[in-house]
């Protein structure tokens, strides 16, 4: 790496190597490895009971070998459509032993919005929970896509016993009304009937592991694929970069240590975020994995969150603001222990600099602030792991391997002198292969500078005098809510199927003055001449449509929508006036 790069030159921590040697292996290495060294380690654990590391992996070799005689083979497509729940990481692990590429799917899309993405990536099989509200959804979802295989995963087997009994006698565990003949196989008898015995097959790292679907710098949902090596690379960097200090934390050792850390799984899997930082980084430490479903279950919300770190005695806790908020403001967090947590990072949103402080105050741990994409694997930046040299306001340091340039926004090409601001445009081994089966989205969104492949983020900022990188704008138009990503373009294709609407714009409105940064979500639109409609039947007409936090919480019926010359839906204009009438500006 060039040394003259700004950022080495000043707080970046002196424990982290610039430059790091990386496997050639898959990504399912690291279960094998775990497996292997500490396979009577806990792996999974999901109220009250766990897994080791050895039975996940004989999970993950039995489900590999089940998709094969499912005709799974290389670049085939396994769809995942789950929570947090522990059958997560063997079938993972197990569609890339089969050679196929994953595609996690949000479980809490709605039938349209999962046809989506099972229809764009040519999924054959869908993984799904025998839920009352999943499993229909998930048969409704595959009408019309290549899926002939759906395997229905149900929470009884990963209880302990006599809480299986308990739930199975007093109907309490979940359970879909009915089951699709012909195409439905179930988790539990999969693990019966096959032997642990995985396909030999070679794989390549630069081959695709993954398929993420975001909405890139459109918010066209497109699928980001990431490669073995991508993901392998940067659970290694975020590994590296991660150093404590005694200062920080008395006792506590300069990194965190494989086996003994208790990772909660808060962050959904099905998003880059939770995956690389939480399941995947578990495992290459062969630490304990919490299953977290719904992080804010309980009454009040979040208190099942707040036993769960407590009863386990949670080290790794990384989350987006709104849940750190959510521990924070509590009313009962001062009744749990909470000061077994050592590390945090916070991303996806702009972490508001008191309410790091007052997380800290509750639990002892660092809490520090990081920026990634989807496209990314998904971390880039990193603020240095310590009180000290963090910066608050920032989204950190380029982290291993990684160079960032801020270049001109009108062609990407031009790199911009320190505190000029443009896009941030980031090279580096995590960076995505490019979008699936979107040649000319991917050339757009890829830039060669000095040799070098970069992408460009589509988040504007500038970096400072010691190469701290600073977000002050987004070239998207993506909408922030509590740190998922809405696109007003797919809302308002939504919206248009309604029957009384003739023209639909969607907007994010910060929640509040003090926090910009997370947002709801706002519709305008136009009626149909002649129809007449309220927003509140909008409203309840958008629950069947979008997922919960894509549904707009306002809806204005407006005469018109203002418009460019061209004809395009000036978007800013109506959160500008929204956000005057707030007075937030």
């Amino acid at each position: 790496m060039d040394e003259t790069y700004i950022w080495y030159k000043h707080k970046w921590p002196k424990e982290a190597r610039k430059k790091l040697d990386y496997p050639k292996e898959p990504l399912y290495a690291m279960l094998d490895r775990a497996a292997e060294q500490h396979g009577n380690n806990p792996y999974t654990l999901f109220e009250g009971a766990s897994k080791t590391y050895a039975q996940i992996r004989d999970h993950a070799d039995r489900i590999a070998n089940f998709l094969v005689t499912r005709g799974i083979k290389k670049d085939t497509r396994v769809a995942l459509f789950l929570p947090n729940v522990p059958h997560f990481p063997p079938i993972f692990f197990g569609a890339l032993k089969a050679g196929a590429t994953v595609v996690t799917c949000n479980p809490m899309y709605k039938a349209g919005e999962l046809n989506f993405q099972l229809k764009d990536s040519g999924a054959k099989v869908v993984f799904v929970l025998d839920h009352p509200t999943f499993t229909p959804t998930c048969y409704e979802a595959i009408k019309g896509t290549e899926v002939n295989t759906v395997v229905v995963c149900s929470v009884k087997s990963f209880l302990p016993g006599a809480k299986a009994k308990l739930g199975s006698a007093l109907g309490k565990i979940p359970k879909s009304p009915s089951y699709e003949p012909g195409i439905t196989f179930f988790y539990d008898d999969i693990i019966k009937k096959y032997e642990p015995k995985p396909p030999k097959i070679p794989h390549d790292p630069e081959e695709v592991a993954l398929i993420l679907y975001t909405g890139g710098t459109t918010g066209t949902p497109k699928g980001a694929a990431l490669k073995h090596s991508n993901l392998v690379s940067n659970v290694l960097q975020v590994y590296e970069w991660v150093n404590l200090s005694p200062e920080d934390i008395k006792d506590a050792p300069s990194k965190i240590q494989p086996e003994r850390e208790v990772f909660i799984g808060a962050l959904p899997w099905y998003h880059s975020y939770g995956l690389t930082l939480t399941m995947l980084m578990c495992t290459h430490l062969a630490g304990k994995l919490v299953c977290i479903p719904d992080p804010r279950a309980g009454k009040p919300p979040m208190t099942a969150l707040l036993k769960d770190l407590q009863d386990y005695k949670g080290t790794i806790f990384c989350c987006v603001p709104a849940l750190y908020a959510g521990v924070v403001n509590h009313p009962n967090v001062k009744n749990y222990d909470l000061r077994s947590i050592k590390v945090c990072g916070s991303g996806a949103a702009p972490l508001p600099p008191q309410l790091a402080k007052q997380f800290e105050a509750v639990t002892g741990a660092v809490l520090f602030e990081g920026y990634g994409l989807t496209e990314t694997s998904p971390v880039t930046h990193l603020n240095p792991t310590t009180r000290k040299d963090r910066k608050f306001g920032s989204i950190g340091l380029p982290i291993s391997d990684t160079i960032c340039k801020i270049v001109d926004i009108e062609t990407g090409k031009k790199e911009l002198p320190v505190g000029q601001t443009g896009e941030i445009a980031i090279c580096g081994p995590q960076v995505m292969k490019g979008y699936w089966n979107k040649p000319k989205e991917t050339e757009d969104v890829f830039r060669t500078i000095d040799g070098k492949r970069f992408f460009l983020t589509g988040d504007i900022g500038h970096m400072d005098e010691e190469g701290f990188t600073i977000i002050s704008d987004r070239k998207k138009e993506m909408i922030n809510v509590g740190g998922l990503k809405a696109y007003p373009r797919e809302i308002e294709d939504t919206l248009y199927e309604h029957p009384k609407i003739a023209m639909a714009a969607v907007v994010g409105i910060p929640r509040s003055k003090e926090d910009m940064g997370n947002e709801y979500v706002k519709a305008f639109v136009v009626l149909k001449k002649g129809e007449k409609a309220t927003p509140e039947e909008i409203l309840e007409w958008a629950k069947e449509k979008l997922a919960g936090y894509k549904r707009p919480k306002e809806v204005e019926i407006v005469e018109t929508l203002p418009l460019s010359q061209v004809g395009k839906v000036l978007r800013r204009e109506l959160r500008m006036k929204e956000l005057q009438k707030k007075g937030m500006v």
